[in-house]
């Protein structure tokens, strides 16, 4: 029987062994929720060499499904409709690596962190003209990819070069993957991404793409949901089961180690 509400089991889960948290967890009766995805930010979601989204937020999403009795269905679309969509109530849920952020704080509702990432920069494999983001930022002739709105647009802007939002030398594509192709064409010389989605694609490269640099930092992911949704607390327990009984980190292990982008 389930009898402990959700505030109370978050706070139970610090102390509580695996063993209450799959009687414990909330029963949502089947509810049905839609949740907006990208599909372009391997590994956490993407579209495999046999034509399946897979990745390590289906998997979780998934799960936490399975936890609290959702029925869960997928819509897709760009990552610059994706926050104002969620936000004017289209979806239930929006997940492709988001970025917590207190300025986005303003149109959604986000979960507690899933995962940790570090901002890192990427180039192609033979890249010799600059090995940090002081280098880069040196060469007026390097061009730097990105979506706008996201972390790494304003990282590049604020962190790497000048601060002018308008600066000719950041290149704008409507998907992560758009700007990727764009590096792998020598059309840009740079993309800045956190490690999550970077390590996937070098892996994927076979040596054309590679990570150079120290970090820039680093952010947490969460799910957003349209401000005030009832669904918040549930999915905040339901990660919090899954952190405690090393659900989350079994994901890492099966997407970042063991997974073979391309394979």
């Amino acid at each position: 029987m389930r009898t402990l509400s959700v505030p109370a089991l978050a706070a139970a889960l610090a102390v509580a062994g695996p063993a209450v948290l799959a009687q414990d967890l909330p029963d949502l009766g089947g509810r049905g929720v839609v949740v907006a995805t990208e599909n372009a930010y391997p590994p956490l979601q993407f579209v495999d060499s046999a034509g399946n989204a897979v990745g390590w937020e289906y998997d979780a999403m998934a799960e936490i499904a399975k936890r609290l009795n959702l029925s869960v269905t997928y819509e897709f679309i760009s990552w610059d409709a994706m926050i104002p969509a969620v936000s004017e109530g289209q979806f239930d849920i929006g997940m492709t690596g988001i970025t917590i952020r207190d300025d986005r704080r303003a149109m959604v509702d986000f979960s507690d962190p899933y995962m940790r990432s570090e901002m890192v920069m990427m180039v192609r494999g033979d890249e010799d003209r600059f090995t940090d983001a002081a280098g880069f930022a040196a060469n007026p002739e390097l061009l730097m990819a990105a979506q706008p709105g996201t972390t790494p647009f304003y990282v590049g802007v604020y962190e790497v070069l000048d601060g002018d939002e308008a600066n000719p030398r950041i290149k704008l594509f409507e998907t992560f993957g758009a700007g990727v192709e764009a590096l792998k064409a020598g059309d840009v010389d740079l993309v800045l991404t956190d490690g999550t989605a970077g390590n996937g694609y070098v892996e994927a490269s076979g040596g054309g793409l590679k990570i150079i640099g120290e970090p820039l930092g680093t952010e947490d992911f969460g799910f957003i949901f349209p401000k005030g949704s009832d669904l918040v607390e549930p999915i905040n327990a339901a990660i919090a089961a899954m952190k405690a009984d090393g659900t989350l980190e079994a994901l890492n292990v099966k997407w970042f180690l063991d997974y073979k982008m391309g394979g």
